[in-house]
């Protein structure tokens, strides 16, 4: 969902209300397609808006404006060089590599300082980038390992060695370690070596291409063995993701043959010849299986290595979403209302109504209804595409919905 408490509060309050009155039957039979829709997803909606209040207080964003929940870890007096009024000031950049400016970390969220900053987006894009790639290899290593339950569950434990632990170690050992870049570079450089700090992009490319950049240096001590060594734990990985499994079976299916051909030679001399054909007909069936086995699993391989790649790089329509809204709802504030507060003469105060009207009617259609409906859909997909296909193969039993059948009147 989109990160804003004020828009969040008001999907969760219709939500509730819906909850609160869904045994009326004037809201249940009501003629109208689309409030159908809500009403049958009111507990859906209920979600979104607390999950949309929580990342509203992460992003510290309200209807476009910050909450100073706390106070401030900034004083920037000495970035304005001592100037007495900070309203004197024409912009404000925030710099903490300034002597007495930064004094320490925010309590919880986004400091409310930076939303008058006009460098705010230089500082939140690359700090919801990285987020977003951390959820996103977060969700993808919890759909691999949901995946070893359904081995253990139908009782194929041998799958755990062959599919599991290669999938999670080709998945951690790539953008699992580009998490650990991620952090470990936040740990390691602050602001005053920010300027200087090496790129992990450029060292993620390296990381492939066997390859170091002499104007990039190296985030830490052997680095470039460390990456090497992952690289090729990775590679070694998808042989095994694509020969493991139908080997496996071949091996499985050649001793259950040797133990039926043994059974079929202790037979009577008048039934041996049965027995043959049938063994003869399980042989040919078994090596067509084993056909469909070897080419399935070569699609999963590729399908998993390749999508890897894909699906980090899709969690990043997160932050996407994130500086879409968040830029629509400052356009809103500042061409609508803002324009309505600034003054107070009579004039603008009449304004004001319809002003407000106008901004709730934009507010309402475009950043509760269309925005959320759209950061629904992405999340929808993220959970179907980038994290279900870990685990979820969908060849047990077909869903068919509870329903109760018509009814229909015997007199008729």
């Amino acid at each position: 969902m989109f990160g804003d408490v004020g828009h969040g509060l008001l999907m969760f309050f219709f939500a509730l209300w819906m909850i609160l009155n869904e045994r009326d039957s004037r809201l249940k039979h009501l003629q109208n397609e689309i409030w159908q829709m809500f009403f049958h997803g009111r507990y859906l909606l209920l979600l979104m808006g607390l999950f949309s209040i929580y990342t509203g207080l992460i992003y510290n964003d309200c209807f476009s404006i910050p909450l100073t929940i706390f106070p401030s870890a900034w004083s920037v007096r000495s970035m304005v060089n001592h100037t007495a009024f900070l309203r004197d000031v024409p912009s404000l950049n925030l710099d903490p590599v300034v002597d007495g400016v930064f004094n320490g970390v925010y309590p919880f969220g986004i400091d409310p300082i930076w939303h008058l900053a006009v460098n705010r987006l230089s500082f939140l894009n690359p700090f919801k980038m990285k987020m977003s790639v951390i959820l996103g290899v977060v969700h993808m290593s919890f759909g691999v390992v949901l995946g070893m339950f359904n081995y253990l569950y139908f009782g194929t434990w041998p799958y755990v060695l062959l599919v599991f632990l290669p999938e999670l170690v080709f998945l951690l050992a790539l953008f699992g370690y580009l998490v650990v870049l991620i952090v470990y570079k936040w740990m390691a450089f602050g602001a005053s070596a920010s300027r200087s700090a090496p790129s992990i992009l450029i060292h993620f490319i390296d990381m492939f291409l066997f390859t170091s950049s002499p104007r990039n240096a190296w985030l830490y001590h052997c680095q470039r063995n460390v990456q090497m060594v992952l690289v090729i734990i990775a590679l070694l990985c998808i042989p095994t993701l694509l020969l493991g499994k139908p080997l496996y079976l071949s091996w499985k299916g050649r001793r259950v043959m040797r133990t039926r051909q043994g059974r079929y030679t202790s037979l009577a001399e008048n039934e041996i010849n049965t027995d043959v054909e049938d063994l003869e007909q399980d042989l040919e069936d078994s090596q067509v299986n084993l056909g469909d086995v070897f080419m399935m699993q070569a699609i999963h391989t590729i399908e998993y290595c390749l999508s890897c790649i894909s699906n980090t790089a899709s969690y990043l329509r997160l932050w996407a979403l994130s500086l879409a809204h968040a830029q629509l709802s400052e356009v809103l504030w500042n061409m609508v209302l803002r324009q309505c507060l600034r003054r107070s003469e009579l004039g603008y105060s009449v304004l004001l109504f319809p002003g407000f009207a106008f901004f709730a009617v934009l507010t309402i259609a475009i950043l509760l209804i269309m925005e959320g409906l759209s950061a629904f859909l992405h999340a929808l997909r993220l959970h179907w595409v980038e994290f279900q296909t870990k685990f979820y193969s969908g060849t047990g039993v077909v869903f068919v919905p509870f329903s109760f059948p018509p009814f229909e009147d015997s007199t008729m």
